[in-house]
């Protein structure tokens, strides 16, 4: 049966997993969002001086102090978060529209920049002389993938069927690609943004808003625990087939990841309690400890491995999993298409989703509030996240030590398999002196 299972890893559902993580338009979508990942990190760094984590009548002197100064200089402080992680779906508009004309081999920033207008064209419509923001951050993060990819498809369109305005040859190639966007523009003016007048002016709501509301159900079911396990089984199965789970499954999640943390920012603003539990802090820092597989426990055991092989592989491996860096150890391992290593790899980080999942329902920990580098230790990014609560901090502890546990019989049958393999090969050698 296990046969059977991992010959349909290989042979079905690998190679429909490496079409998918090679579409052009989820990789576009996925650099869109990395493009735009400073301006939200730097964004998300500055809320936590806005909101301190102490109480209004704590009597530690920082807390006082730091209360004090963000009461103070609060319009100051949000203003580079407004500006960055506030209005992030216009930067990501503009990535996705650039990275997918890149693969179409089409001029790239006019895309871009076609698409940024598109998208504050119908998600930001001006009202006695400003620009309303509700749908220019997490909440415009569906729309935003939509208008990045109907531009530009729509401007290859145009390209392939050669209708455009005829330049001469000897005009500057700069003012070639302004004129080129001239039809696009009209044809985006004459096609979307009636739409969005029609249901701005019958129902009361712009376009972005239509989305969200379709997307809405999708958006609450992916929060929930049981479409959290899926993801992290899809993930990992991957990875045992040798494809980077985290860069598919994190592709598809990640307009979810970002559309939950501006949620659950708008309720921190707005003094509510905090919606979202499925953001990228909560799987980089709780589900995949150390990287895919939860695997930093296992790192910790290779060091001290009595197999030469483990230990090397633990000793290179042991500070990029400090990091969330596992690959030196997935593929040195290897754990990919290992049987012995696959139930913990897959069970791990599902445990620790579930626990933490829970702990944070449950105020137990507290929710995601920051955009935090995946790259984080996993107690100091946890934490962070949070507003710097040190329970999460703790939590994270709690779960090494469980995934320990998980990993540990797993690991000491692999050793011992290991250990004879290395014993007979350096029987193997020391015998061919002799025989000859």
């Amino acid at each position: 049966m296990s046969n059977a299972f991992f010959d349909f890893i290989e042979n079905k559902v690998s190679p429909i997993a490496a079409r998918a993580g090679t579409q052009r338009h989820i990789m576009a979508v996925r650099d869109g969002f990395i493009g735009a990942m400073p301006f939200m990190i730097v964004g998300s760094f500055l809320l936590v001086f806005a909101f301190p984590p102490f109480s209004p009548d704590t009597t530690f002197f920082l807390g006082q102090w730091w209360n004090a100064m963000s009461k103070a200089y609060f319009n100051e402080i949000m203003t580079p978060f407004n500006m960055s992680m506030g209005i992030m779906a216009c930067y990501i508009s503009a990535g996705i529209a650039y990275n997918l004309a890149q693969s179409y081999k089409l001029d790239a920033f006019p895309c871009a920049m076609l698409s940024l207008m598109t998208f504050l064209l119908i998600a930001a419509p001006m009202k006695d002389g400003t620009l309303s923001a509700s749908f220019l951050g997490g909440t415009g993060i569906f729309t935003t993938i939509i208008v990045g990819i109907y531009v530009t498809e729509l401007m290859r369109f145009l390209k392939v069927r050669n209708i455009g305005i005829k330049l001469p040859e000897q005009v500057p190639e700069k003012i070639r690609q302004s004129f080129n966007l001239l039809i696009p523009a009209m044809i985006v003016i004459l096609t979307i943004y009636p739409l969005n007048l029609f249901l701005q002016h019958q129902f009361g709501m712009l376009l972005p808003e239509l989305i969200m509301a379709v997307f809405k159900p999708l958006i609450s079911a992916a929060d929930s625990l049981p479409a959290i396990l899926f993801a992290v089984f899809l993930c990992h199965t991957l990875w045992f087939a040798g494809i980077h789970g985290a860069a598919i499954v994190g592709g598809i999640l990640a307009p979810f990841y970002l559309v939950n943390l501006g949620l659950n920012q708008d309720a921190l603003a707005a003094g509510q309690a905090l919606p979202h539990i499925f953001v990228e802090a909560f799987w980089s820092f709780f589900i995949v400890l150390g990287g895919s597989g939860a695997t930093l426990s296992l790192v910790i055991m290779y060091t001290r491995s009595k197999s030469a092989h483990l230990r090397a592989i633990g000793k290179l491996g042991i500070v990029p999993a400090i990091f969330n860096i596992n690959e030196p150890v997935i593929f040195g391992s290897p754990i990919v298409m290992n049987p012995i290593l696959f139930f913990p790899f897959v069970v791990a980080p599902m445990v620790n989703a579930t626990i933490a999942w829970f702990a944070a329902s449950s105020g137990l920990i507290g929710k995601v509030i920051s955009l935090v580098p995946w790259t984080a230790p996993a107690p100091i990014g946890a934490a962070w996240g949070a507003g710097w609560q040190m329970g999460n901090g703790l939590m994270v502890i709690a779960l090494l030590v469980i995934d320990f546990m998980i990993y540990l019989p797993f690991f000491k049958i692999y050793e011992k398999q290991l250990l004879e393999q290395e014993a007979a090969n350096e029987a193997e050698m020391n015998a061919q002196p002799n025989a000859a």
